[in-house]
């Protein structure tokens, strides 16, 4: 192993337009095409295809702000460099902690979803489970360790099996689709549509993530926004095309919403669809782990450089130029969080609305820089005015959760506050 190394040279430009791509692609699309379509449909009926509908088009104006600073300031600190352009330091590295103390938590829920896909056919136990999940997280941590491009390409590849299988899926169920599952429309009046509106909101969480790969963007300036919209319109398309055909194949109800996708594929292929359903799972915790612990190592990084976290954040592989840092922070994290978790001292759904709370607070920063930053560009406005009204409405609807990024903020001003009174 080469010795680390604090940063001089900086990060390397690696990333290209199919790589980038990849990367939005895989951030935004979870473990919430497995969950969500049938959900819905359960909440709204049909009508809920409406939904997906709007929320595609209300959910692209985020994108496109975050594309479009992403090619003003490319930069590892992401959104909370956004923050610091237009506000200033101190509420900069408030959303950069904010996104940074999202990953610790985040990534090894993702890693323990994909484990129990494939513990519900292999029947494996809360062992088995949990040793899956740090293995998905180690691998993850090592394609970083090596390099951006190195962790692209294998997104690249993955992103491309998912596409795979979720058009397979929707292929499949073609033969079962028919038009009388339309009917009733609305069942349960146009008030559950909005409320579906309201749930399909946490499928389209993770444009936030890649601004913090935008230093290594060959060529930001054309190919953030390029990336930005070929991958809006991939996930949007895959997202409404599952929610259709749940829909066209009834694939929901009591006791089957969760498992719709599964239940959907094994009409044509029986069996061999829950093995389908497990890989395509196991495939997109991969995918979007690899972005988010990408991103976290870099923020972590930033605001190493920013004197505002560890001096060791800053470290760098002296081979492969790489967040060494801010990946050995996270490291330790997933074990601390993994053997919380596995001791049932928190349970996991619990836990997921704390990275949820610190995710919404981190747009909503981005959103509020992009009104200041992207003033004197036209569409560039009208998507962060949009975003931020969006955004700041929903926030009041996350319950206790709303707190953690509030208590994050707080303990982050105290601490400024006395770094300030002991230089004084």
């Amino acid at each position: 192993m080469e010795k680390a190394t604090v940063q001089t040279a900086g990060l390397a430009k690696t990333l290209r337009l199919p790589q980038i791509v990849a990367l939005y692609i895989g951030a935004v699309i979870g473990s919430g095409v497995l969950l969500i379509p049938g959900l819905a449909a359960e909440k709204a009926g049909p009508a809920s295809i409406l939904a997906w509908l709007v929320m595609s088009i209300l959910v692209l104006p985020m994108a496109i702000t975050m594309g479009l600073l992403s090619a003003r300031y490319p930069s590892s600190g992401g959104v909370s460099t956004f923050v610091r352009t237009a506000y200033g330091d101190r509420f900069g590295n408030i959303v950069g902690w904010f996104f940074l103390l999202s990953v610790p938590i985040g990534a090894p829920i993702l890693g323990v979803t994909g484990a129990n896909y494939l513990a519900l056919l292999l029947g494996w136990g809360d062992t088995q489970i949990y040793t899956a999940a740090a293995l998905i997280l180690t691998a993850v941590v090592i394609m970083n360790i090596l390099g951006m491009h190195v962790a692209a390409r294998v997104q690249t590849i993955v992103v491309s099996l998912i596409i795979a299988i979720l058009i397979l899926a929707v292929v499949a169920a073609l033969p079962h689709a028919s038009v009388s599952n339309f009917t009733p429309f609305v069942p349960n009046g146009w008030l559950s549509v909005i409320q579906a509106a309201g749930l399909l909101f946490w499928c389209f969480i993770g444009w936030e993530a890649v601004t913090h790969l935008s230093e290594e963007f060959v060529d930001p300036a054309k190919n953030a926004i390029r990336g930005v919209l070929w991958s809006a319109g991939i996930v949007a398309l895959l997202y409404f095309s599952v929610a259709f055909m749940t829909v066209a194949t009834h694939s929901y109800g009591a006791g089957i919403s969760a498992a719709a996708l599964s239940v959907m594929v094994q009409l044509t292929l029986g069996p061999l669809g829950g093995w389908i359903v497990a890989v395509t799972a196991l495939f997109i915790c991969i995918a979007t782990t690899n972005a988010y612990i990408g991103a976290a190592s870099r923020i972590a990084y930033s605001l190493s450089q920013e004197k505002i976290a560890p001096r060791w954040f800053g470290l760098l592989h002296a081979k492969y130029r790489t967040p060494l840092g801010g990946l050995m922070f996270l490291s330790l994290c997933f074990v601390v969080v993994l053997t919380v978790l596995y001791l049932g001292l928190i349970d996991l759904a619990r836990l997921i609305e704390l990275p949820n709370a610190t995710f919404f607070a981190t747009y909503i920063g981005g959103c509020l820089a992009g009104v200041r930053l992207l003033r004197d560009h036209r569409f560039g406005r009208l998507a962060a005015w949009t975003s931020l009204v969006f955004t700041v409405g929903l926030y009041p609807f996350l319950g206790w959760s709303a707190l953690y990024p509030l208590v994050i903020a707080a303990v982050l001003l105290v601490w400024q506050k006395q770094k300030q009174k002991q230089k004084a």
